[in-house]
């Protein structure tokens, strides 16, 4: 989808619905009895601790989501600031915990699903399990397939559970007794240093808000109203848990709290006798959809978390492999399902160490979320712009990390073996492995090595050793429009990669008018474009004869000229190949209009083909020098590399006794870019077309610069390139390199 026409029409109330939405989960329908278990009454004090906790992170979230709208994720703040070793945690952390958080919300699915059927015992899994697993495979399998809850079914679920528990707390009101909670032993019979290890546990319960900061660019005003949003839900869940805690272990002594259905317990309890099994009923569908909708958006984000790290190469591109009938990451979501059915059979009897295990992999990640925000502080990294800014800083930011370490510190042990563990085995999966094939410096990184004199031995060695070893992947960006040329333009972009060790994407743009939303015609790419996936997977094979990895893309836009600058400067590419477009001659192989002509700069490297068929046998290179030249000579190269072509390089002088000149001129040029071999051709007379025409008939593919004459040139004048390019028989592949051109330079420069 283009990002640059997403609408900004997602309010407040529907942004903190959001993130209301995946924190009411099974946080609240299953930890309550374990929590008071551990801490006793005082577990009121966990709830309310571990929303106090968030609230930092939250401004911290809040501040990196107005900086990068568009990034997403806190995978991403993190490796652009503190580097791909952290990165490298964050990623791993955040899949591993999103596993062990869905893998506990199914748990509670089966165990609320035991209150309505009666479930079997399989094998050495108990029936809460057993229900567990159906649950998570058919959440895998709505991922798998492409299902998905749409924003109105996430806002109708919020709606009913809060209506719900909102009946509950009122009727549990009547019957809250102020001596149920003291019992015997009074508000502490555990000790009040319980308080820590269980805020520890119910942790899990507020993972949800930062997914607000995925949709920031979607909002209207997101510097006033994302971090009330963020924030926002957080207090509001916070006082949600208080409250029902705290009734909960008004209603039932908390030594026997339900471990399994605490509120479908109290229900019973707190409800008329002729209403009870009702109430008890409605509770445990409440739950049911609770827990399902928490699992399901855990699963869909673990794929995205997979995207983005396969993107910057910290984990392996193939699980981002795309299914070619549904067009999800299936390979991701089948791994991930995987984590989590294996969670459930090996730790599904425990349910506090799957909650604590998911709670102490993101306390690690929301910890180093608050880092992030110092860094590119500190550092000033470009780009970095937030709309809202963490108040109190750095205290805020330095409060929200040592708080989230600091819990760790009180959790159980085993929870504390897995948070060591995972962090050493992610930096020994980075050094191993990541380290060899990320591009990615990161902020952190970058300002030590800039500044060795500066700082500490010890930072400038770390940073040094950390320091990825692979350089950025050169990118060849292929729009597929035109199914007719489509191979073509495949087939040099494979060229220009496979010389360059790169990657090839494949961009299909899907153009609808301004009228049309952007998202509609998302969900409904195959009835609107039914050619595109073939398209695509025909480019894939195209490329398979080649020794390079090609990516696929299908992008929605109103604009698809400007599309393919900001798909190049999203991509990051280094070239783009693209066809020429015969309904708009005026632009000199663009396709673009005069405005655009104006307003816009190249952001790489453009190839234009004019396609007669693509026959790089004999190649024809007219060059007098220049950047455009220089462009042409790379390809001219690329193709004898890797096709065995045979290049001429063609130099046209006005008179004969500047041939010696001439010769010498063209030798040094073609030598200094790699062409030694190739034919010399100097013409005389003056008339470039004409020898560019003459000379073309003896060749199968002439390479060209763009010419530099200004815009206005072009429309009034006689432009050498389209007379070229329009008058010869043969096809033509040409060159134009980036350069920065004033509005008068644009207008008026002849070259």
């Amino acid at each position: 989808m283009s990002e640059e026409e997403l609408a900004k029409d997602l309010g407040l109330v529907s942004a903190m619905t959001i993130g209301i939405g995946t924190m009411i989960g099974a946080g609240i329908f299953v930890l309550p009895g374990i929590a008071a278990q551990r801490a006793g009454p005082v577990v009121v004090l966990s709830f309310a601790l571990g929303g106090f906790i968030a609230v930092f992170n939250a401004l911290s979230v809040s501040e990196l989501g107005t900086a990068m709208p568009k990034a997403g994720g806190a995978y991403y703040f993190i490796n652009r600031s503190l580097g791909p070793v952290f990165g490298s945690i964050s990623g791993l952390g955040d899949w591993l915990g999103l596993a062990f958080a869905s893998a506990f919300y199914t748990i509670g699915f089966g165990q609320y699903l035991g209150e309505l059927i009666e479930l079997p015992s399989v094998l050495f899994l108990n029936s809460i399990q057993v229900g567990a697993v159906l649950a998570g495979v058919a959440f895998v399998g709505v991922n798998y397939i492409g299902a998905k809850e749409t924003g109105g079914i996430q806002t109708i679920i919020v709606a009913i559970l809060l209506g719900i528990l909102t009946l509950f707390a009122v009727v549990g009101w009547f019957s809250f007794d102020w001596g149920t909670v003291t019992g015997s032993g009074g508000l502490t019979p555990l000790g009040t240093a319980e308080i820590l290890p269980a805020t520890g546990l119910v942790f899990v319960s507020y993972l949800g808000y930062a997914k607000i900061a995925t949709v920031a660019e979607e909002m209207r005003n997101p510097g006033r109203n994302l971090p009330i949003a963020i924030v926002g839900s957080v207090v509001i869940v916070s006082v949600i848990y208080t409250i029902l805690v705290t009734l909960m272990i008004g209603i039932v002594p908390w030594p026997e709290l339900d471990l399994e259905a605490p509120v479908a317990q109290a229900a019973e309890v707190a409800f008329p006798a002729a209403v009870a099994g009702l109430a008890m009923t409605v509770m445990t569908v409440a739950a049911l959809l609770a827990t399902a909708s928490s699992a399901n958006a855990s699963i869909l984000a673990s794929a995205r978390i997979n995207f983005a790290m396969g993107r910057d190469r910290i984990v392996s591109d193939w699980l981002n492999q795309i299914h070619p009938r549904f067009a999800t990451p299936y390979r991701s979501i089948i791994v991930t399902g995987g984590m989590i059915v294996l969670f459930i059979a090996l730790l599904g009897r425990d349910v506090g160490l799957l909650a604590e295990a998911a709670s102490v992999l993101h306390l690690i990640v929301f910890a180093l979320l608050n880092l992030a925000v110092i860094v590119f502080r500190e550092t000033d990294y470009p780009g970095y712009d937030p709309d809202f800014e963490v108040p109190l800083y750095p205290i805020v930011p330095i409060l929200g990390a040592t708080l989230s370490l600091g819990l760790i510190a009180f959790m159980e042990f085993w929870p504390q073996v897995i948070a060591v563990g995972f962090v050493i085995g992610a930096v020994a999966w980075y050094l191993l492995y990541a380290r060899r094939y990320t591009p990615i410096q990161g902020a952190l990184g970058e300002y030590i090595r800039e500044r060795p004199d500066e700082m500490p031995d010890v930072a400038v060695s770390a940073a040094e050793a950390a320091s990825p070893e692979a350089t950025a992947a050169y990118r060849v960006m292929v729009p597929v429009a035109n199914p007719e040329t489509a191979d073509e333009l495949i087939a040099i972009g494979c060229t220009m990669a496979e010389q360059n060790d790169g990657v090839v994407h494949a961009v299909h743009i899907v153009e609808v008018p301004d009228q049309t939303s952007l998202d509609y015609v998302a969900d409904k790419l195959d009835e609107i474009d039914p050619d595109a996936s073939e398209r695509l997977a025909s480019a894939v094979e195209t490329a398979a004869a080649y020794d390079v990895e090609i990516e696929t893309h299908t992008v929605v836009s109103h604009r698809s000229f400007q599309e393919i600058f900001a798909s190049a400067e999203r991509l990051k590419a280094d070239t783009v190949v693209m066809g020429w477009s015969p309904r708009r001659p005026w632009t000199t192989g663009r396709t673009g209009g005069p405005l655009e002509e104006l307003t816009l700069e190249l952001p790489c490297d453009f190839l234009v083909f004019k396609d007669r068929g693509l026959d790089p046998s004999k190649i024809l290179l007219p060059t007098a020098g220049g950047p455009d030249s220089d462009l042409s000579a790379e390809a001219a190269k690329a193709f004898r590399d890797l096709h065995g072509s045979t290049v001429s390089v063609l130099h046209v002088i006005d008179e004969e006794t500047e041939r010696a000149e001439a010769m010498g001129f063209i030798g040094q040029w073609a030598a200094e870019h790699g062409l030694g071999d190739a034919n010399l051709l100097v013409e005389t007379g003056g008339d470039i077309e004409g020898e560019i025409r003459a000379a073309a008939a003896d060749h199968s593919l002439v390479l060209i610069g763009a010419t530099e004459r200004g815009l206005l040139i072009r429309l009034l004048g006689d432009s050498l390139v389209y007379d070229v390019v329009d008058q010869i028989d043969q096809s033509v592949l040409l060159a134009e390199r980036p350069a920065k051109r004033s509005i008068r330079e644009r207008l008026f420069r002849r070259g």
